[in-house]
């Protein structure tokens, strides 16, 4: 009998998005299919998958141990995920090559179903770095008798959710800063720096408004800008390894001397980048905006302002423009669209407490002969005595005024 040929081998994903690409988060559900197109028929002992999610780091270092004598130091660690192991044909040992216990896969098409899930616990964001990466792959294992195994593998992203709309990541970020040039024994005037971002939190595509006001009093031509840095920071070994990236900038108009320059709100958009990844022991991805004020010949003017890229957008009901307390403002006003310009007066006394309830409270105060005394009584004309009549106009006026005229004049300060 002629055996038949493996044509294709691969790894697919039910993807969940409308975009086609596998993404999941924690706690998600992964499913796919190990696709194996055969032309005639195959023995196959057993046909596994091999889930694995991994952060790892590694970089290099050179050190002098003498006049001549030099090394290389790797530091190097991992941090793992997801591990995850099923069979999806045939049994666990697949040592022998015996005939017993081999599946019969004929000529064409078939599709072999998987799923698993992903841990509840939180997991790093898919990325790929210069010293290091966070991954997430299946690898399918198709084992026959005599032959070496067939291995295909297909990666996946994991997004570890960020959302955006929380009192941190909407609060403002602002600054100021100043500096005075000195050249030998001369002093030029300050260059001073405020800027100001309307929240934290941001998501890819989205456009920054920048707020500043630079004032030019030094004798030299200086030019603003503003730029978004992404720092990827590696661990390893008790060491640290990192790496300043530029993702965009702008910049102003030149300003000469005794110039002032105001940002009402200068637009700076943040192109398609990787979330921020702050929960992961070895790696860590952080965004920064920084407003600087480029002087030739000096150390620029600089004020970095933090900035947290999540996954979750703002909200379509929520103020693109401040924080949670402009929210709340906004909710409230909303409130007050339901309440009616002026308060409805209280019920008169007769309307709440008929004639024949008030009587019977004082038959049956009457009857407690125990309770003698001007206090008793006191409390009871206090108790069943109706309120005043309602009126939002002040019935006696003079006696009010003469209250608070004898007021002032005891008051202790006078």
């Amino acid at each position: 009998m002629v055996l038949g040929k493996v044509k294709s081998f691969i790894v697919s994903y039910d993807c969940l998005n409308d975009s086609n690409v596998p993404v999941f988060s924690s706690g998600d559900s992964v499913s796919g299919r190990v696709i194996i197109e055969v032309s005639g028929e195959i023995r196959v002992k057993s046909l596994k998958i091999h889930a694995k999610g991994f952060a790892k780091v590694r970089w290099t270092e050179s050190r002098n141990a003498g006049s001549n004598t030099a090394y290389t130091q790797n530091y190097t660690e991992e941090v793992e995920y997801l591990n995850h192991r099923d069979i999806l044909i045939g049994h666990e040992r697949d040592d022998d090559n015996s005939e017993e216990g081999l599946t019969t896969i004929h000529s064409g098409r078939h599709e072999y179903a998987f799923s698993f899930e992903l841990p509840q616990t939180p997991l790093a964001t898919s990325f790929e770095g210069k010293h290091g990466s966070v991954r997430y792959w299946v690898k399918a294992e198709l084992h026959r008798p005599w032959l070496l195994p067939m291995k295909t593998k297909k990666e996946f992203t994991v997004f570890e959710h960020i959302d955006i709309n929380t009192p941190l990541l909407l609060s403002p970020q602002a600054g100021t800063k100043e500096k005075t040039l000195c050249c030998w024994f001369c002093t030029s005037g300050p260059i001073s720096l405020s800027a100001k971002i309307e929240r934290k939190g941001y998501t890819p595509g989205e456009s920054i408004q920048i707020f500043a006001e630079i004032e030019n009093c030094s004798s030299r031509m200086v030019v603003p800008k503003a730029a978004i840095y992404q720092t990827q920071t590696f661990f390893a070994k008790g060491k640290m390894k990192e790496i300043k990236q530029l993702v965009a900038n702008i910049r102003g108009e030149s300003l000469s001397s005794g110039k002032t320059e105001t940002w009402n709100g200068k637009m700076l958009k943040i192109p398609p980048v990787s979330p921020s990844i702050l929960d992961c022991s070895i790696i860590r991805v952080e965004y920064s905006l920084m407003v600087y004020v480029d002087i030739p010949g000096a150390m620029n003017l600089s004020l970095n302002l933090p900035l947290v890229i999540g996954t979750i957008p703002l909200h379509p009901f929520g103020s693109r423009t401040s924080s949670v307390s402009s929210q709340c403002s906004m909710t409230m006003s909303w409130l007050g669209l339901a309440l009616p310009e002026r308060p409805e007066a209280p019920p008169a006394y007769a309307e709440v407490v008929t004639e024949d309830q008030r009587q019977s409270c004082l038959d049956v105060s009457s009857g407690r002969e125990n309770f003698d005394g001007p206090l008793f009584a006191y409390i009871q004309e206090f108790r069943f005595r109706p309120p005043p009549p309602y009126s939002e106009i002040d019935q006696h006026p003079d006696q009010a005024t003469s209250t608070a005229e004898h007021r002032l004049d005891t008051c202790p300060s006078r």
